[in-house]
């Protein structure tokens, strides 16, 4: 085994940890729209709720919402990322995932860091079917 096969095992196990981890921490917003559920039907607050109880209760579900679709949408996104790191497929798609885990720090960003630090590497990028950066023309930008 190489140490590209190495680090990209190792990389893909610790993707799914933290999108695990990411998956987790997005729930715990479930707590807020259960209180803005409570205020919308009423079991939270003066019997018969008022318009203002309601409108506060819709916000709680709606920003509750948005925030746990959220984080569940870019913890499967990471996942997807470390099993596609372990397959060598879509190189793309593990740089986004990358970048997107960066977000979490501070283990996120590590993650993210090493990630594509090992992703930009020639031999990898031929593991990953791609040619190298010599190969593939001026970089972006450049004057060549």
């Amino acid at each position: 085994m190489t140490e590209d096969d190495q680090h990209l095992r190792l990389l893909s196990i610790f993707h799914s940890i933290v999108a695990a981890m990411i998956g987790l921490l997005s729930l715990l917003p479930l707590i807020h729209l259960g209180l803005g559920l409570a205020m919308v039907t009423g079991h939270l607050g003066q019997p018969g709720g008022d318009a203002p109880d309601r409108m506060v209760g819709w916000f709680f579900v709606v920003a509750a919402s948005c925030v746990i679709l959220t984080g569940l949408s870019i913890a499967t996104c990471v996942a997807l990322g470390g099993r596609f790191l372990a397959l060598r497929r879509r190189y793309t798609f593990c740089l986004v995932a990358a970048g997107l885990a960066c977000v979490f720090t501070p283990l996120g960003t590590v993650l993210g860091v090493f990630t594509i630090v090992v992703l930009m590497r020639d031999s990898v990028r031929a593991a990953f079917g791609r040619p190298p950066y010599a190969a593939a023309g001026p970089a972006p930008g450049s004057t060549a």
